[in-house]
């Protein structure tokens, strides 16, 4: 997958959207004002997701395209080679990081989301 598919992709998801709050070249996807992905664009096959702490550890075991994200909480990011991994594994891993920040917002704005 390449960084426009990537992109487009969160922007498909209801209520995402985009904006670069850090510098000119960090672009982040967010819903309700949350981040649930951010993209370097000088280095674009590595994109960043939010993940469960146990699915993000077996996620980097099992491909090595995979690694815990630099400059986040390692705990609970991943970073993605988009462009060595399946697209439908990125695609999950997108929707699985928008709907683990989506679950932590207040009951009223999931609602919305129809969660």
């Amino acid at each position: 997958m390449n960084i426009e598919d990537a992109r487009l992709f969160c922007l498909s998801m209801q209520g995402a959207t985009e904006d670069f709050p850090f510098d000119e070249t960090t672009l982040v996807f967010r819903i309700e004002g949350k981040i649930f992905a951010c993209v370097d664009l000088l280095n674009t096959s590595w994109f960043c997701v939010k993940c469960d702490p146990e699915r993000a550890i077996e996620l980097r075991e099992r491909y090595e395209q995979i690694a815990p994200a630099w400059h986040w909480n390692k705990k609970y990011w991943n970073q993605l080679d988009i462009e060595h991994l399946s697209d439908e594994l990125v695609c999950d891993c997108i929707v699985h990081s928008y709907d683990e920040v989506l679950k932590k917002l207040p009951k009223k704005i999931r609602n919305k989301y129809g969660r």
